[in-house]
């Protein structure tokens, strides 16, 4: 299948985020007196924290909503920077776009950060659009920012592929009518990417350069 359209999710995709957003984690948990070492704290990398912290700790929607406040006060002026794009991301991208592929960001991340970020790394305009969440807006969902994506890209679902590493990159892009590629260098478990219906995996980006092209 040839895609004219491909939309990657940001964190554990584009950028290795895990230590910002693992520390960060572990700052909120701890001003509630919970403790967890970072390396059990990989899996909110990526997915909505509120979302994930009624998850794993079983908490209500209103202490999982103030957690991620907490998590703010520590990611906006510091964790936020404790990330990188992987590395060939950027040589990837410009492969992709010499071959006329349309390419955009969908990601659960705030925009403004995803923006932030991509600006540093000096890759913000290897994309059409770049959406991501909005703070305080409570039905920004996965495959919402994916619609909105594929709007300003231009984009046909039959056309269009979301490549992420988590199990709700794969859900989001069924649910936006999209097929999702899963990228194995990211966050997610073993197995999980297969089993939440990802049309193949790819193991690092010329792998997945190679697929998107054909080659």
């Amino acid at each position: 299948m040839k895609y004219n359209t491909v939309l990657f999710d940001f964190d554990g995709t584009l950028y290795d985020t895990v230590e910002g957003i693992t520390k960060c984690v572990q700052y909120a948990l701890g001003k509630h007196g919970i403790e967890a070492p970072l390396e059990s704290l990989r899996c909110f990398a990526g997915p909505p924290l509120v979302d994930k912290f009624m998850e794993v700790y079983g908490v209500d929607k209103a202490l999982a909503e103030q957690l991620v406040l907490d998590y703010r006060e520590r990611y906006l002026p510091i964790g936020v920077y404790e990330s990188a794009p992987f590395p060939g991301v950027g040589e990837m991208l410009l492969r992709l776009r010499a071959a006329g592929l349309h390419l955009g960001v969908a990601t659960s991340k705030p925009q403004a950060l995803a923006e932030l970020l991509l600006d540093r790394a000096g890759l913000r305009d290897c994309f059409d659009a770049i959406v991501g969440s909005t703070p305080g807006k409570k039905d920004d969902r996965k495959w919402m920012v994916v619609r909105r994506a594929m709007e300003l890209c231009g984009a046909e679902p039959a056309d269009t592929v979301l490549v992420g590493d988590t199990k709700y990159d794969a859900i989001g892009a069924a649910q936006a009518g999209i097929a999702c590629i899963g990228a194995l260098w990211g966050y997610a478990a073993p197995g999980e990417l297969e089993a939440a219906g990802v049309i193949c995996t790819a193991r690092d980006f010329g792998a997945l350069a190679a697929f998107l092209l054909g080659n």
